[in-house]
């Protein structure tokens, strides 16, 4: 090695390095898929215990034991979310055959305007049912062999869900138990880590929450009076779009249009076309940053790619976790930056 230039050799360390990172990350992310069983409930029951945990704390707070809080804050979850669920899905039942059946409109309209394209637009829509049925199957494939889906996620749910419970009644000792597992001298600097990690994820958690009421509440309002049909159902979709961002905006939007176009005409089309911009527009200058302005920034070119890598590995949940879990890198990062930077130990 003392043969080759410096540069050379500074060259090749970096390349070792690179491959070892590239490595690790590689054989990380085939044990998670292959446990994928035991990983999804533990990062999903991370994700609500950021987002729950000022409920319990203020529990706590009110002198309230903290196993009791911890089981009223899961109570009150399950009926918030089964509350949200039924009204998502009873939303989406009674206005789904009307957004599809208007889909179709409006990709005939297209087809008589664009020939061939509009043609495949229309059997698109045409076919929606079974394509939607396909890319679920796919989504699915990698579960265990003879559990069905609603079984598996009834069960990963429930999981979750007593994982929330533990995770909310001990976290006051997460920190003391992260510590004794820390290697000597590291325990400091882990323990910064963790609180930056998980202070990333919380504040994600609970600013994607509202804005993703506000835009939905937003949205809705201005179909309902614009008189679009399934304007509670394009609502719902909205909301659980809010949580990939950009790409599920980009896509709840396009569809709200499509249907204000086969059933309202050009002009209403447009109108609905304009609140979906008006609602992107508040929610890029004054909803992201009031209300997520302390959680780690992401410039939107990361978040597209975490996004994509996100779906390559896990499907629609992989798209659903890779941008808190890029915030929590993120924070990491953050914090190691600021504990290494120069003079930041002199104090």
């Amino acid at each position: 090695m003392r043969l080759l230039p410096e540069p050379v050799r500074r060259l090749a360390a970096w390349c070792a390095v690179i491959l070892l990172a590239v490595a690790v990350a590689w054989i990380g992310i085939r044990l998670c898929s292959v446990l994928r069983t035991a990983v999804v409930p533990v990062l999903l029951a991370l994700l609500g215990t950021a987002l729950l945990r000022p409920f319990h704390r203020r529990l706590v707070g009110a002198r309230v034991n903290r196993s009791l809080a911890a089981a009223l804050t899961c109570v009150a979850v399950v009926a918030v979310v089964g509350g949200a669920v039924y009204i998502v899905v009873a939303a989406l039942i009674d206005s789904g055959d009307q957004i599809i059946s208007s889909l179709k409109q409006a990709a005939t309209s297209l087809a008589q305007h664009f020939g061939a394209a509009g043609t495949s637009l229309n059997d698109l829509a045409t076919n929606s049912r079974d394509l939607l049925s396909k890319f679920g199957g796919t989504a699915a494939s990698g579960v265990i062999s003879g559990v069905s889906v609603v079984g598996e996620t009834i069960a990963l749910a429930v999981l979750a869900l007593l994982l929330v419970f533990f995770f909310l009644r001990d976290s006051d000792r997460a920190a003391g138990t992260l510590r004794s597992l820390s290697p000597p001298g590291t325990a400091d600097t882990i323990e910064a880590m963790a609180r930056r990690a998980f202070r990333a994820v919380e504040g994600f958690m609970r600013g994607t929450t509202v804005i993703a009421f506000i835009d939905a509440v937003c949205i809705t309002i201005g179909l309902l009076i614009l008189r679009v049909p399934g304007a509670m159902g394009l609502g719902a979709l909205v909301f659980v779009g809010a949580y990939i961002p950009y790409l599920g905006a980009f896509i709840s939007g396009a569809v709200a249009v499509l249907v204000a176009l086969a059933d309202r005409g050009f002009v209403i089309a447009l109108w609905a076309l304009g609140v979906v911009l008006a609602v992107q527009v508040l929610e890029g200058h004054v909803l992201q940053p009031a209300i997520q302005s302390r959680t780690v920034q992401m410039h939107p070119a990361v978040v597209m790619l975490a996004i994509t890598a996100g779906a390559s590995v896990a499907g629609i949940l992989g798209m659903l976790l890779a941008v808190p879990l890029t915030a929590a890198a993120f924070g990491v990062i953050s914090e190691l930056r600021d504990h290494y930077a120069p003079g930041a130990g002199a104090s």
